[in-house]
């Protein structure tokens, strides 16, 4: 891994950041970043048991195909409007330079919704999109939007958007009460929330390495959890109320399951805070920003040992996780062919 101290932007300070004409401490181009520089290791265990089932994609694509993603994209964009340089130019300027930060040449298509909701998400599988909820864009300023943006980049350069868009679809179908969905398919829901729940970690620590400033996220996390302007919230408080979760070393295994069996499909901001926080505080965030990070289309050394490396905390989830989403998948297929066959 090459440590890249020329992969900035505009003037360059002493220190070799980037300085902007605000004095401001700019942001280092993460030249040809490898995702799996970011990914949180009980992601990557979980993706990978995910991607040994090979009956899980072709069931999942198959119910893609037969919803059709060009309708799925349809329904998100009919209400909404894509930002380009005429159409919220500004939002369109930040999202520009995310993607210049994260080192990806492909903008993909960007929307605003009307809702008060406070979300963002990345949807496809050929042709991946982002929508912001107005809610979002309403309530957050510049750099909290650009580290939710670079979150949601982070989901598509990880290859997370199948999957999220399998959840949704399988969530809607489950709610509609359609007939495909039987238990072996909300078994098999059931693992893709815990997957997706862990996958927002990875996809903070992107954002993070977005706008690269920790208190810009982490004060983010506080605002879209309960809103609030900065002289009435304090972060360090928050900080705080996220400590808690970890005292003890298994609060955050326990909030899971409880989220599990809550069928969230995110975790709560605190479990985020201090997750984030204690990638941080491994040192490996300040060494990706200096340039000390896997290339794309380098191996990723630990993959093959992902459920391994990940033994400490997730092992004993990841084994279930495998058994049960093994024996899931191929009770759906079963579910999914004899329905059609009804």
């Amino acid at each position: 891994m090459a440590d890249d101290q020329d992969d900035t932007v505009d003037q360059t300070g002493d220190d070799g950041a980037q300085a902007g004409s605000d004095g401001a401490k700019a942001r280092r181009i993460l030249t040809d970043i490898a995702p799996h520089s970011w990914e949180h290791p009980a992601d990557k265990a979980a993706l990978q048991a995910l991607r040994r089932i090979p009956v899980f994609d072709e069931v999942l694509r198959k119910i893609f195909g037969f919803m059709t993603e060009r309708a799925f994209r349809l329904a998100f964009q009919a209400s909404s409007v894509r930002i380009s340089d005429k159409q919220f130019p500004k939002i369109h300027a930040i999202y520009k330079e995310c993607l210049k930060t994260l080192d990806v040449e492909e903008e993909y298509p960007l929307y605003i919704s009307q809702t008060p909701i406070v979300n963002a998400g990345a949807w496809g599988m050929e042709k991946p999109f982002i929508i912001l909820n107005s809610g979002t864009v309403r309530l957050l300023d510049d750099d909290q939007l650009a580290y939710v943006i670079g979150h949601e980049i982070g989901h598509i350069m990880s290859d997370h958007v199948l999957y999220k868009s399998m959840t949704v679809i399988l969530l809607n179908l489950a709610t509609m009460g359609f007939p495909i969905v039987g238990l072996a398919a909300r078994a098999i829901l059931v693992a893709l929330l815990e997957w997706q729940r862990k996958s927002e970690l990875s996809s903070d620590r992107a954002g993070l390495l977005t706008v690269q400033d920790p208190e810009i996220v982490l004060g983010t996390m506080l605002k879209m959890a309960g809103g609030g302007e900065p002289e009435e919230t304090s972060l360090q408080e928050y900080i705080i109320q996220a400590e808690e979760y970890r005292e003890g070393g298994d609060v955050v295994d326990q909030v899971f399951k409880v989220l599990n069996m809550l069928a969230q499909t995110h975790p709560f901001y605190t479990i985020r805070v201090s997750e984030l926080r204690a990638w941080i505080e491994t040192g490996d965030y300040d060494r990706i920003v200096r340039g000390e990070y896997a290339r794309r289309g380098e191996p990723d050394p630990a993959y093959k040992d992902d459920l391994k490396a990940a033994a400490s905390s997730y092992a004993d989830d990841a084994k279930d996780f495998v058994d049960n989403i093994a024996d899931a998948a191929k009770r759906m297929g079963s579910d999914f062919m004899s329905g059609f066959k009804k």
